[in-house]
């Protein structure tokens, strides 16, 4: 079956069947391989991509069922806003270690800055435990992510 997705503000098409997961049609049949495989079952976050600005898990999300919806991945994700900041403040704090599970982890930071412009720690915490980073960079992800949020404060 053939599917057009909006994808980083492109239409693009795929020809999968529709229980084909979201991940493996953005990473194998669309070359985008920004978006990690974790662990297949959601728990991790590394798949994390935003469907109409919110985080979903890419690997349990079939193709079919997304419809007209906008996606958005790691590889766009600085167009916005929030996501230019994010990645500055990643950078800036140096919180990447390994780094395979950053993507995701600025998947969900990102849509949390965007839903909220001053998130405290329970917010942060709640908005990110579902990725897992095995390095153990939370200190670091945290503290971006109160950067980012600053700097996009200071902007307006």
């Amino acid at each position: 079956m053939t599917f057009t997705l909006k994808i980083n503000g492109t239409d693009h098409q795929a020809d999968v069947d529709d229980d084909t997961p979201l991940l493996w049609v953005l990473r194998d049949v669309l070359g985008m391989t920004g978006t990690k495989f974790g662990c297949g079952m959601a728990l991790c976050g590394a798949c994390t991509v935003h469907l109409d600005g919110n985080p979903i898990r890419s690997c349990i999300t079939p193709v079919s069922i997304v419809g007209k919806s906008a996606i958005t991945t790691i590889e766009a994700i600085g167009e916005t806003a929030a996501g230019q900041k994010i990645q500055k403040a990643w950078l800036d704090l140096e919180v990447v270690q390994c780094g395979y599970c950053q993507s995701g982890q600025i998947m969900s930071a990102t849509a949390l800055l965007a839903s909220n412009a001053h998130p405290s720690d329970s917010d942060i915490d709640a908005a990110m435990s579902g990725n897992i980073c095995r390095c153990g960079t939370y200190g670091r992800i945290r503290a971006a992510i109160k950067h980012a949020a600053q700097q996009l404060t200071d902007a307006n």
